[in-house]
Parts: structure tokens; sequence; C-alpha cells
């Protein structure tokens, strides 16, 4: 275990901090751990509180995160991280390797989609999608556009989730291949269709829609069941409900 009092970690915090990806709270560090990341250091104002919250939810990890959790006080922490969790935990961990994730992403046989955000603009929703292809076990996201999928607001979002399934920023002609499946009100409807496992699914942003250039390079424009006058769906909600018609029966 480590002693709570080291100074190490703080000296490999600020070392450490503009290239490795911040895991912002309990639960984000719970799902890094349990999907193998390479956590460097970590932080909390009250590991008894942390590992309390470890045996109760996450008792598969509680030892590894009693070897790796440090206690600092709270102004500390404060300073360590931007927008303080109300777990008061925080991490460093490894950012994947960018070719590590180009190989998951180009595997072949797929045995399940990939999902592709199209110029995405909200962090958040980025995040709460990420979450939903590591529950679904999609093989990856992937974002075009300049929004970084690995940006701290995207992985608290995510719930740590990142590590669960291959996340990448990738220009669209460097898309996976596959029969590109797009998101359109125009398209037919999704229901009438069986989803193939190698199937890239890809989502418009919510304000402007697919890109041309996404468009010129999708093979099947679909549509999600919606009551008339109704705008849209939010993102994760379009994305949660593609998934699932992928995984039924």
């Amino acid at each position: 275990m480590r002693d709570p009092r080291d100074p190490e970690p703080l000296s490999a915090w600020h070392r450490l901090a503009d290239t490795a990806v911040l895991l912002d709270g309990f639960h984000v560090l719970k799902h890094a751990v349990r999907f193998r990341a390479e956590v460097q250091v970590a932080v909390t104002t009250d590991r008894r509180a942390a590992l309390a919250l470890a045996d109760e939810l996450a008792p598969d990890v509680r030892e590894t995160l009693d070897a790796l959790l440090a206690e600092v006080p709270e102004s500390t922490y404060r300073a360590l991280v931007p927008r303080p969790h109300p777990t008061a935990v925080a991490a460093l961990a490894v950012r994947p390797p960018r070719a590590a994730n180009l190989r998951a992403l180009a595997r072949t046989p797929r045995t399940a989609p990939v999902v592709v955000l199209d110029q995405p603009r909200n962090l958040g929703n980025a995040g709460a999608v990420i979450r939903l292809a590591a529950g679904f076990g999609a093989t990856g996201v992937v974002t075009t556009g300049t929004l970084d999928p690995w940006h701290p607001t995207v992985v608290r979002g995510g719930a740590g989730l990142h590590f669960a399934t291959a996340v990448e920023r990738l220009a669209v002609d460097e898309l996976p291949a596959g029969p590109v499946f797009a998101l359109d009100p125009e398209g037919e409807d999704i229901r009438a269709l069986k989803l193939p496992d190698d199937a890239v699914l890809a989502f418009g942003s919510e304000r402007s829609g697919l890109s041309a250039e996404l468009r010129g390079r999708t093979d099947h424009l679909v549509s999600l069941p919606m009551r008339s006058q109704v705008s849209s769906y939010n993102l994760a909600t379009s994305v949660a409900m593609t998934l699932f018609h992928w995984s039924a029966p």
C-alpha cells in the first residue's frame, strides 16, 4: 500500500499532466482499472472513503485501488483537477497508442459495429456515446473533425470506458472498411433492416447533420422512428437506439 504522506505522487502528477489522460472521479478510475488502463498516479482527499466505495461498488479492483491511491489535502486536489468530482478521486493514465486503436478498428472479420460521430460538437454527448458503445460491445468509436475524443470532459462523460473499446479521431477517408449506414431523416426506416456486424454506423451532429464528405461515403441512409413535428433525438439517444436495434435477435 502506498504511504498516503508520500510526496512522490504529486511530483509524478506535475510531470505527467500534460501528456496523460485525466481520470476524473471514482467511477472513471474504477472502469479504467477494470479494463487494464496503465494508471500512473492516483490521488484522493479521503482514502478511507474511496476504498469504502470500492468495497461497495467495485470489489474486483479494490486491491489495485488500495495500492494506487495517495491521500492529498483538499486544496492540493482542487489545484490538480479543473472540475473537482464529488468523489474527490482523480488519476492520470497512459493514452492507448494510436497504432493499437487503428489495429483494433481495422481487424476483420468484425463481430460488432464501429460508431462514427461525424464532426461532433458536444463533449458530454461524445462521452455518453463512448459509454454506450462500450456497454454494447461495439468495436470502437471514431470521431471526425476537431473534437478530441480523449478530452477530459469526454473521458468523464464516458465514465472511463474509453479503455473498454477503441476510441480514435480519424479523417473520413481513414474510416474502417465495412458498409456505412448513416442516420438521416430521409433514410429507410431502420426497423426494416438488419444491421450487419461489420457495419460502420455514422451519426451527424445534431445541428448540421452529416457532412457532405461522410454522406458521399455512405452506402445506406437509415432513419429512426420519430413522431412528426419532433425535430431530432439527442445524439447519444440515437446511438443507443441504433445499437439496440443491431443487438436485437
